[in-house]
């Protein structure tokens, strides 16, 4: 027998549309065959009972029973078919991975929201912050306010996190992460000192230990950061002292 589905958007297949089975009603079937909104996927029954009280597990485990099938008696789904690829993949994996040309995340949350997936519904909020930083430009300020030490703001919180994962505190012999006494804000940190907080601890370099005991060098480390990152050095304060790091304020963008 020969079945005509309709295909997706996209020219390739979709690896995970499947004929009909009964596998659904086979209690001791590991595979589920469902058909959301004309589309056929399947998947093991574990995988939709990954997250403990939403639609889908509830379907799964047979705590719900099923209220509407299509003709071969595959459990039927009245919503969107080529969006739940994401939401299976999500699933599958525990990471929401999604094209770089996607533009249906309005969508996916909706659906998101239906299939009752919170976890779904966060990282969907975190990836289009991700892209919407990522089409503003970006705006990067390195202070020496002198008494006040050194200020690093950045309208990009991902700048601060490349940043903190540079820098960390040695102390007693320990590793102790980037200290906590420098951050401000996720836009924002204050170095207001260099050398030794606590006896025998430093401030240096994660991966080459360089230690790091002045401001210039801390400076430097940071403009270097900038301009791997892809900003652009716009203006900076009184450079007349022969160095873009000895200059008390510098301005970049991305």
């Amino acid at each position: 027998m020969e079945w005509n589905l309709r295909r997706m958007d996209s020219e390739q297949a979709n690896p995970d549309l499947l004929q009909p089975s009964k596998s659904f009603k086979k209690p001791s079937s590991g595979t589920i065959t469902l058909n959301v909104g004309g589309f056929l996927y399947a998947a093991h029954r574990t995988t939709l009972c990954r997250h403990q009280g939403s639609v889908l597990e509830e379907l799964a485990s047979g705590r719900k029973p099923v209220q509407h099938t299509d003709s071969m008696g595959n459990p039927f789904i009245d919503r969107d078919g080529p969006v739940f690829r994401h939401i299976l993949n999500f699933l599958r994996i525990g990471d929401l991975q999604l094209p770089d040309d996607f533009r249906e995340s309005g969508l996916l949350r909706r659906e998101a929201e239906y299939y009752r997936l919170g976890g779904l519904v966060e990282a969907i909020s975190e990836w289009e912050g991700q892209r919407a930083a990522q089409r503003e430009p970006a705006f990067l300020e390195l202070t020496d306010e002198r008494s006040q030490g050194f200020k690093v703001y950045c309208s990009d919180p991902t700048f601060i996190d490349k940043v903190k994962g540079r820098l960390v505190l040695i102390s007693k012999s320990r590793l102790d992460d980037f200290p906590e006494e420098f951050e401000v804000s996720s836009n924002l940190i204050q170095f207001r000192h260099f050398i030794k907080s606590d006896p025998g601890s430093r401030l240096v370099l994660k991966q080459d230990s360089t230690f790091v005991c002045t401001l210039e060098c801390l400076k430097l480390e940071t403009v270097m950061l900038a301009l791997k990152a892809g900003f652009t050095l716009i203006s900076s304060l009184d450079s007349t002292k022969g160095s873009v790091v000895a200059a008390d304020a510098l301005h970049f963008v991305k």
